[in-house]
């Protein structure tokens, strides 16, 4: 980073206007028997100013706020089974860290209903945190939370994009999912929509994440068990498109004085459609029209289970296991027309694939986390272990209009088979005079195995099909060691600076069809930078911007380096690249948020030797395409990013925003220079509106305006969904209407001209449905104790 933009920053952008002498404050809530209470509301009232801060008690039961003037404040705690206390506090200088005991309430839990409104976004620190329960209401799975939470962009694949060309990295309770896009995707479609607590979207996440996050991270935080009795809930739905979704799920949870243990299950089946045609250009004098149909139908299940346990007021175990397991069923009718300028159709063929695929994922992740003190330090402990298995079995069948046929079809399948180990290590230590201080080390290993086994049909009989078999592993072992430090400065200025330390080793090699390989070793360095300052005041509301640099890697996987071949139809092939280099990415981002809501940003990314996914012309065959990687070059991404809302206060409230995207390129594309730019607008929004007191009416959508993705330049299209919530049965009972793409606007029309390549075309799947989903939460009595949960309510409860 040059140094003489971060002099800049801190003496002109940030000026010290006056000093104040703010101060992060932490509050520690514990219950009679000095344990601690996580998921308790924390609300600091100032009696000068009249402005409140609120926010809950993490799994140490600490409440953190980033910055708090000297003054005396009223502070308010609540928590489910326990008296509401409300004491006065003098926060100054030498005086930032509070202790509250909580004292249990007697009085029964069922006469207590939680009607608290949470904000849907606001701005934590350098994460913006989003509440995705009105999103779940309206959901069949988790990747349909994702569609519609404000901000996000998921794609027709499965991809999420923040403000990047890239897709972001996604994480499952912090540790990230280390598979294909495809199987993620898979993942995420079996997840509940009402077992996540809420969503993190970092994008632009400090040295404690993954170097290799260019495109921001996801973090998904699934429920876990929560201290307040034994509780569960019961949900049931279905929608309806071309094709019909149904699904039902449970959860429960029991918590007792030292443990807290849960399980939630579901299943989900589906049916999906989908719709590719286009037109590509062979040569000068003929085209290739091709049209695809794809119906798919899967089987999905999910059960998730864990344990807390506090050992003692200062450490707190933790045990969580999850299991998807799918089978989808697809079959894809693909139609190739070869058509000549002047005399009309001069070949056609029909190609119809069948695959059938059994996924089975199994996570196990233990935590222990130890309070080092009364301030806030923690040291966090994770292992994990996940182990991923996908077979797909193949059969296809190609129709010509001539004789003979000299490829007819065939079969085969494919095994893939993926082991994940990864253990870290964190120290979060709150120092005296203000100062924080973060260090830690983490290890992955990922081991790959793919074994493809293909027969085609020819003309003298069945034989091995040598293009699509191969056999396949590879290593990967990632190190890494980051420290960063926090403190706040003079002039309301809170400044934090860390680097990461990366090693990677990455080996491979390919038994069949030939020995292809290869040996990779790297150490890399990761700068951040991360500025804060409160600029003014509105009504008691705080302005607060954000100056923030950090540098990134994208590392090509196996799967793009691996040059064997894999057919896709008879006139394209799929390989990897052995020659890929890895893509650095700079990125300078400056943000505004107004009372922890963020309202504006513009940043800038730079990225060196981009990689990629790119179609290049066969050298002897002109007839013949190839998808593969490359390093094409260098690009730059301007974007700005502006957001609105109404906080939920009463019976209406809204988010809207709009983001402009900025792509150039420059470099090489199949050897010849490639120029290219292309600004595309995305827009999306979120409406609510309280009917009546127990009835809900939301609206959400998005529109994108000249998207670009990996040189295909995209039209306008977009979604527009709504959702009816009705509350039954003193609130036990939540009934939700669904539509989602009412306008059935969700249609990709695509254009392709870069290397001599030109094609067309557009892509529709099965997005407008209508739908009901159906939620029962009940409480069981604990004969142990007076205060039942039998009529208790989470409606807002995460």
């Amino acid at each position: 980073m040059p140094y003489r933009t971060l002099i800049f920053i801190v003496l002109y952008i940030f000026p010290a206007m006056h000093v104040t002498g703010s101060s992060p404050v932490s509050i520690l809530v514990r219950d009679k028997e000095k344990k601690s209470v996580p998921g308790a509301t924390v609300q600091l009232f100032n009696q000068n100013s009249g402005k409140t801060e609120a926010t809950i008690t993490d799994i140490s039961g600490v409440a953190r706020f980033g910055s708090i003037d000297p003054n005396i404040y009223s502070v308010i705690i609540r928590s489910v089974g326990f008296r509401t206390i409300e004491e006065s506090i003098s926060v100054n200088r030498d005086i930032t860290h509070f202790e509250f005991f909580l004292q249990e309430d007697l009085v029964a839990l069922d006469e207590v209903t939680v009607t608290a409104r949470r904000p849907i976004i606001r701005q934590e620190d350098d994460k913006m945190i989003i509440d995705p329960e009105p999103m779940a209401n309206s959901s069949t799975n988790t990747l349909e939370v994702l569609e519609q939470t404000p901000g996000l962009f998921v794609d027709q694949d499965g991809g999420i994009f923040l403000n990047n060309a890239r897709p972001a990295t996604v994480y499952i309770n912090g540790r990230e999912q280390k598979m294909s896009s495809q199987d993620i995707t898979g993942i995420l479609r079996s997840l509940p929509p009402g077992s996540v607590q809420r969503i993190e979207v970092m994008r632009t996440p400090s040295t404690k994440y993954d170097a290799s996050s260019s495109g921001g991270i996801i973090n998904i935080v699934l429920k876990r068990g929560v201290k307040i009795g034994r509780f569960g809930t019961v949900n049931a739905g279905m929608n309806q498109g071309y094709y019909g979704n149904r699904f039902a799920g449970i959860s429960f949870n029991n918590s007792g004085d030292k443990s807290t243990r849960y399980i939630n299950g579901n299943f989900n089946h589906s049916g999906q459609s989908e719709e590719i045609s286009g037109t590509r250009n062979l040569n000068q004098n003929q085209n290739l029209t091709q049209s695809a149909r794809t119906r798919s139908f899967s089987d999905q299940g999910y059960l998730g289970y864990g344990i807390n346990y506090e050992y003692n007021d200062r450490l707190n175990l933790s045990y969580d296991g999850r299991i998807n397991a799918s089978a989808r069923d697809a079959t894809t009718n693909n139609r190739n027309m070869i058509s000549l300028n002047t005399s009309g159709v001069d070949s056609e063929h029909q190609t119809t694939t069948s695959n059938q695929t059994n996924f089975i994922s199994l996570q196990q992740d233990f935590g222990a986390v130890r309070r080092l003190d009364t301030l806030g330090s923690v040291w966090d402990n994770k292992f994990s272990f996940s182990y991923n298995n996908g077979q797909t079995s193949q059969k296809y069948t190609n129709q010509l209009n001539q004789e003979p046929n000299p490829y007819p079809g065939g079969s085969g399948t494919v095994d893939q088979r993926r082991f994940f180990t990864q253990l870290q290590s964190d120290v979060n230590w709150q120092i005296p005079d203000r100062w924080r201080f973060e260090a830690g080390v983490k290890g992955t290993l990922q081991q790959f195995t793919g074994e493809s086994d293909f027969v085609a049909i020819r003309l003298n009989g069945p034989e091995p099909d040598l293009l699509k078999n191969s056999t396949y592993r590879s290593n990967e072992i990632i190190s890494a060691a980051y420290v960063q430090a926090s403190k706040n400065l003079p002039g309301e200025l809170l400044l934090k600076m860390g680097t990461r330390l990366e090693y990677t080793h990455l080996s491979g090699k390919q038994v069949i069809p030939s020995d292809t390989s290869f040996s990779i070793s790297r150490f890399d360095l990761f700068p951040y930078v991360y500025l804060s300052r409160s600029l003014i005041s509105i009504m008691t509301y705080e302005l607060r911007g954000f100056l923030i640099y950090r540098r990134t890697i994208g590392r090509p996987g196996y799967e793009n380096l691996n040059p064997s071949i894999r057919f896709v139809d008879l006139y394209t092939y799929e390989t990897g690249n052995p020659s890929l280099k890895p893509q650095f990415t700079d990125t300078w981002e400056a943000n505004i948020s107004f009372d922890d809501i963020p309202v504006f940003a513009v940043g800038v990314n730079k990225t060196n030797d981009i990689i990629s996914s790119v179609i290049y012309r066969h050298p002897d065959k002109e007839l013949l395409d190839v998808r593969t990687f490359d390093n094409v070059g260098k690009s730059r991404e301007t974007y700005f990013r502006l957001t609105g809302a109404i906080p939920p206060s009463g019976k209406y409230f809204f988010v809207a925003g709009a983001q402009y995207n900025l792509n150039t390129y420059d470099g090489l594309y199949q050897n010849e220079p490639l120029s290219f730019s292309r600004g595309s607008w995305r827009f999306f929004t979120y409406h609510s509106l309280n009917l009546a007191r127990n009835t809900r009416l939301t609206m959400n959508g998005f529109l994108m305006h000249k998207g670009v993705m990996n040189f295909y330049e995209l039209d306008t299209f977009g979604q527009l969904n709504f959702n009816l919530n009705q509350s039954l049965l003193n609130k036990k009972l939540l009934v939700s209407l669904s539509a989602r793409d009412v306008l059935n606007s969700m249609t990709n029309h695509f254009e392709f001209n870069q290397g001599g390549i030109y094609t067309y075309g557009k892509r529709k799947t099965d997005t407008r449905r209508f739908g009901i989903n159906i939620r029962y939460t009940f409480g069981v009595q604990d004969k142990k104790e007076k205060n039942g949960l039998k009529n208790f309510n989470f409606d807002d409860q995460s």
